[in-house]
C-alpha cells in the first residue's frame, strides 16, 4: 500500500451563514472574503503540514490545482511542489495535477514537471486530471465539448517532450510550436509515472489502460458510493486483458483519528461539517457546462459528483454511516480502511486528514495516530503485487540536500569578503 497525505488548502475562514448568503464557493465566490495577511499564515500553515507528513513516512505528499475559489488554495500546485522539493527528504511529492487543457502551450508542463522531479532528485507523481467543469469551462473559458481534444493535444505534446532526444516540430490543432527541445529532461525514465483524476468519465478508463498510468477517483462521497464506479473500472480492466494489480487504482478517503471513536467526534465533528457545508457549496450551473462530459458518460449515468451539493444538515452519524468519512479509534479506522482498501481493490490511498477549517495542532494529532498507528497494519494488503512500482516514483539512490546557513545567518551581517590585491 502507499498512502499520500493530501492538502486541499481550503480557505479556512468562511463565515457561519456562508451557504445561506453566497451562491458558491466556486467560480463567482465574493472575493472580499479572502484576507491576503491571514493568507499568509494559511499557506505556511499548510506547507508546515505537508512537512509535517514527510517526517512521519507517509509514502506521498499531495497536492492539486483549482481556481477562484474557497475550496482549494492552490492556482498553482507547482509552486507549492518547489517549496516542498527542497524541504522535504523521502516522499514522492505527488502533484494531482496540472490541468493540462488550460495551459498556453502546455510545453509549459513539461518544463516545470521536470524541474520538480530534478529538484526533488525523481521524487515526482505526476498527475494530469481534465479539470472541473467550474476550472476549465468558467474560470478559464475552455469550450466545454473541445476539453477533452485540447487535454488529449496537451497530453501528445507533454509526453513526446519527455521522450524525444531531437528537437522536433509539433503542429496541433491548439499549439503549434516550430521547435520543441525540453531543457531540463526529467530524472525519472521514460518520464515521471503519471496518474489520472477522474470523477467518472468512462473514457478516462481507456486512457489510463492505453498509457499504463494509475487511475484515481477522488471522491467525498465515500468509499460506499465509489463502489459501483471503481466496479466499472475494473471491469474494463478485464475486458482490456490487462494486470489487476491495485496500484492502477486510487481512492481519496476524508479519515479523522483520535483515541476513541466518542472523541473523534468531539475533535473533528466541527471541521467536517464547515467541509461539507461550506467547502462544498458549489452551484449546481457551475458543475457541469453542457458539452464538458460525454456522451458515453451521460450514457452510464454516473452523475458528476460537484453538481449534487450535499444537502445540509448531515450530522455526523450521517457523514460516518454513509461512508463519506473514516472516523474513530485507530482500530475503527484500521478495520474501515482495510475493508475500503479490499472492495476497491485500490493500491493508493490518498488521505484527506485535513479538511475544512480543521486547526494545525488537531491535523498533527490525527495525523500522527495515523501514522503510527494504523498505517503500520496496512501496509502488506496486497503483497502479492509488492514488487509492482510502474505507478510510483523512483527516486534516486544518492541526492542532493539543501546546504546548512552559515550561523548567524539572517540575524547578523556576514563579513564582506576582501578583495585581493593586485600584485
Amino acid at each position: 500500500m502507499r498512502f499520500t497525505w493530501f492538502n486541499l488548502m481550503p480557505w479556512p475562514h468562511l463565515p457561519d451563514d456562508f451557504r445561506e448568503k453566497h451562491r458558491s464557493v466556486w467560480v463567482d465566490i465574493d472575493s472580499r472574503l479572502y484576507d491576503p495577511v491571514k493568507g499568509h499564515e494559511v499557506y505556511n500553515n499548510y506547507l508546515d503540514l505537508l512537512e509535517y507528513a514527510d517526517t512521519l513516512g507517509f509514502d506521498g505528499i499531495g497536492i492539486n490545482e483549482h481556481h477562484q475559489n474557497g475550496y482549494g488554495l492552490m492556482p498553482s500546485p507547482n509552486l507549492i511542489a518547489a517549496a516542498l522539493a527542497r524541504r522535504t527528504e523521502n516522499a514522492a511529492i505527488v502533484v494531482l495535477g496540472n490541468s493540462i487543457a488550460l495551459y498556453n502551450p502546455p510545453i509549459r508542463v513539461a518544463e516545470e514537471f521536470a524541474m520538480l522531479d530534478g529538484i526533488s532528485g525523481g521524487r515526482l507523481v505526476a498527475g494530469f486530471p481534465v479539470g472541473t467543469s467550474m476550472d476549465t469551462n468558467f474560470c478559464y473559458g475552455t469550450i466545454p465539448a473541445l476539453t477533452r481534444e485540447k487535454y488529449n493535444e496537451a497530453h501528445e505534446l507533454i509526453i513526446r517532450a519527455w521522450t524525444e532526444d531531437e528537437p522536433f516540430a509539433f503542429n496541433g490543432r491548439y499549439t503549434k510550436l516550430r521547435h520543441v527541445n525540453l531543457w531540463p529532461k526529467t530524472v525519472q525514465k521514460p518520464h515521471p509515472p503519471i496518474h489520472i483524476p477522474g470523477g467518472g468519465s468512462v473514457e478516462t478508463y481507456d486512457f489510463c489502460l492505453d498509457h499504463t498510468y494509475s487511475y484515481s477517483y477522488l471522491s467525498f462521497s465515500g468509499y460506499k458510493r465509489a463502489q459501483s464506479l471503481m466496479e466499472g473500472y475494473w471491469n474494463r480492466v478485464g475486458e482490456r486483458n490487462a494486470d489487476n494489480s491495485p496500484y492502477r487504482a486510487g481512492f481519496a478517503q476524508t479519515v479523522f483519528v483520535a483515541e476513541t471513536d466518542e472523541e473523534a467526534e468531539r475533535l473533528y465533528s466541527e471541521h467536517a461539517f464547515y467541509f461539507y457545508n461550506r467547502c462544498l457549496h458549489v452551484f449546481p450551473g457551475f458543475a457541469d457546462a453542457p458539452g464538458y462530459r460525454t456522451i458515453k458518460t451521460l450514457q452510464t449515468g454516473n452523475v458528476n459528483q460537484y453538481s449534487r451539493t450535499v444537502a445540509p444538515p448531515l450530522t455526523w452519524k450521517d457523514l460516518v454511516d454513509g461512508g463519506y468519512i473514516i472516523a474513530g479509534s485507530p482500530e475503527t479506522v484500521r478495520q474501515r480502511m482495510e475493508h475500503l482498501i479490499k472492495s476497491l481493490h485500490v493500491g493508493n490511498i490518498f488521505l484527506l486528514l485535513h479538511v475544512g477549517n480543521m486547526p494545525v495542532n488537531k491535523c498533527m494529532y490525527s495525523t500522527k495516530l495515523f501514522a503510527e498507528k494504523v498505517m503500520p497494519h496496512l501496509r502488506d494488503m496486497f503483497p502479492e503485487h509488492a514488487d509492482d512500482n510502474r505507478f510510483w516514483a523512483s527516486p534516486l539512490p544518492k541526492r542532493a540536500k539543501p546546504a546548512p546557513l552559515p550561523a548567524g545567518f539572517g540575524t547578523e551581517p556576514l563579513p564582506v569578503p576582501q578583495a585581493v590585491p593586485a600584485k
